[in-house]
Parts: structure tokens; C-alpha cells; sequence
């Protein structure tokens, strides 16, 4: 089933005579459970196309159809709602230093009107040990590891399984072995939960995980065998 469903985007900065063409032309379909990695150089307008795929920026030209609604001309309404259906991980984890670990992820919970409270917490507690953070539940960041942040950010990215998950360079910041670590886990909890991964990064290390790679350059899709 297809999830994401791109035709003819374009996509501008500025206005009058500063405006400045970023993408061209992209057309790209991802299906229900692929694990798909964008890579290209800095740059080349990835962080754009993931901007607009997650509803973050407006579908100017062209069209988007994200989790079947179409997101060229969705009102503000429409675009926070299909928000709360995508996972976002980014490179700089953006946890929120006054919370504890499950209090960052239980936060993204309390987005949805039917969790309660304790469901929140408990469900919380159960996606931090998947992770294996289940001893570090009531820690706040700064007595994390640049690794632990960034299983907390997963965490908080996948407790409400989400459709889909949307991944900015989020083992740059890692050394090799907990950027492994970090893609591994992302990839067996999408896995469990059906979940669709479009992952954009300059780590060669972790191409392997994908099952379709995409090239960008310029501001234009190029695939390769």
C-alpha cells in the first residue's frame, strides 16, 4: 500500500526577484513498511523535502499525498492532524531538559484526546524499555549519553505508532557503534509496528539498513542501482 505519494513538487525560497527554485520536479511513491534512506550532499534540499513530506512547510506546487490526504492546499487543521499521525527524529534530539526521560516521551502522547494519563505513562515506560532505557526512565538529559538522548527522542518518535517516521541525520551526532545501535532499534520497532521509515543522512554506515536508497542532488531525485 502506498503511504507517501509525490507528483511534479517544486518548491521555492523567497519572493520577486530573490525567489529561488530548491527542488525540481520530484515525483517519488513509498509503500506500507519500507525503510527508505534519502542521501545526498548538504545541501541538496533534503531537509526541504522532509520538511514538506512532514507537514512542517507548505506544498506550493505540485502534489504530496501523505497518509492518503493530500497536503497541497490542507488548512492548518488538516496539517496538524497529519502531524500527529508521523514520528519525527531529528539530528539534535530536542528533548526538553526540565522533563525526565518518560516525561519527554509521555508529552507526545498527550497530543492524542483518548490516552489518559496512566495509559500515557505506562505505555511510556513499555516503549523506554524497549529501547533499553528501563533503568533510566526518571533521568533527565543532561545525565544521558549522546546515545541515550537519541533512544529517548525514538522512543518518543514511536510511542504512539505512527504510520510513519520521519528521520533527520539522526546518527550524526553518534559515534559508529551507538549510531548502529540507534538504526538497528529504529528498525526493529518499525518493523514490530508496521511502520514506514524515510531516513535522510550522510552516514555510509548505515545504508544497509534501507530497502530502497534515493539520491538527491541539486534539488532533484536521481536513483541508483
Amino acid at each position: 500500500m502506498e503511504v507517501l505519494s509525490i507528483s511534479n513538487l517544486n518548491h521555492y525560497f523567497g519572493k520577486t526577484s530573490l525567489k529561488k527554485q530548491v527542488l525540481f520536479d520530484i515525483n517519488i511513491s513509498i509503500y506500507a513498511g519500507e525503510i527508505v534512506i534519502l542521501t545526498g550532499p548538504s545541501g541538496s534540499g533534503k531537509t526541504t523535502l522532509l520538511s514538506l513530506i512532514g507537514a512542517l512547510r507548505t506544498v506550493q506546487e505540485g502534489s504530496l499525498r501523505n497518509l492518503g490526504e493530500e497536503l497541497k492546499g490542507a488548512n492548518e487543521d488538516k496539517l496538524v492532524q497529519i502531524r500527529r499521525r508521523i514520528g519525527y527524529i531529528f539530528q539534535a534530539h530536542n528533548l526538553l531538559p526540565f522533563l525526565t526521560a518518560r516525561q519527554n516521551v509521555q508529552m507526545s502522547m498527550e497530543l492524542h484526546d483518548k490516552i489518559n494519563y496512566r495509559e500515557a505513562q505506562d505505555k511510556s515506560e513499555a516503549i523506554l524499555k524497549e529501547v533499553g532505557l528501563e533503568h533510566r526512565v526518571n533521568y533527565y538529559p543532561d545525565s544521558l549519553s549522546g546515545g541515550q538522548k537519541q533512544r529517548v527522542a525514538i522512543a518518543r518518535a514511536l510511542v504512539s505508532h505512527p504510520k510513519m517516521i520521519l528521520a533527520d541525520e539522526p546518527t550524526a551526532a553518534l559515534d559508529s557503534q551507538t549510531g548502529r545501535d540507534v538504526v538497528d532499534i529504529m528498525q526493529r520497532l518499525a518493523k514490530n509496528n508496521g511502520c514506514t521509515i524515510l531516513l535522510v543522512t550522510h552516514d555510509n554506515r548505515i545504508l544497509d539498513v534501507a530497502d530502497r536508497i534515493i539520491y538527491m542532488e541539486d534539488g532533484k531525485l536521481t536513483n541508483r542501482s
